[in-house]
């Protein structure tokens, strides 16, 4: 049986090679890091369980509020402490301590995740100590989905 995880990790692979696109969840057409998770969701589960407002490429910094962080608490549960990580798991980092999370990926094993990364496309990067400090939180991707007032 495969489980959510294994899931999650196949679906990042196959939005490898998508172009960066701000604000966009297009598989081969373009995301950035939201929409790279928005869109494995989708394949996991058919529907986004929310949809983000717009925001600016310097959202986190404006906002002074833990926007990612909070819609990830809402919608996957408890973080998990960072070395507990799995292959699938969603990865949130932030730049600094004192900023809000900004960045996502999902985690591809332990020395690589897959992101969308703003110079590039969707691709798998070294998790080298640079990306592993930032590392704000661990969340798994849930095997049931609870129902969501609409």
């Amino acid at each position: 049986m495969t489980t959510m995880s294994e899931r999650a990790l196949a679906a990042a692979e196959g939005w490898i090679g998508t172009p960066y696109r701000h604000q966009a969840s297009a598989k081969v057409i373009g995301c950035d890091c939201l929409g790279l998770i928005r869109g494995v969701w989708r394949e996991l589960y058919g529907e986004e369980p929310e949809l983000p407002p717009p925001y600016a490429r310097a959202w986190a910094e404006r906002s002074g509020k833990d926007r990612l962080m909070d819609a990830a608490l809402r919608h996957f549960g408890e973080a998990l402490p960072a070395d507990e990580a799995q292959p699938g798991d969603l990865l949130l980092f932030r730049w600094r301590p004192d900023m809000a999370a900004k960045h996502a990926g999902i985690f591809a094993g332990e020395k690589s995740f897959i992101h969308a990364y703003e110079q590039a496309a969707v691709i798998r990067s070294a998790l080298v100590p640079s990306w592993r400090r930032r590392i704000a939180a661990v969340f798994r991707f849930p095997e049931v989905v609870p129902q969501l007032e609409r």
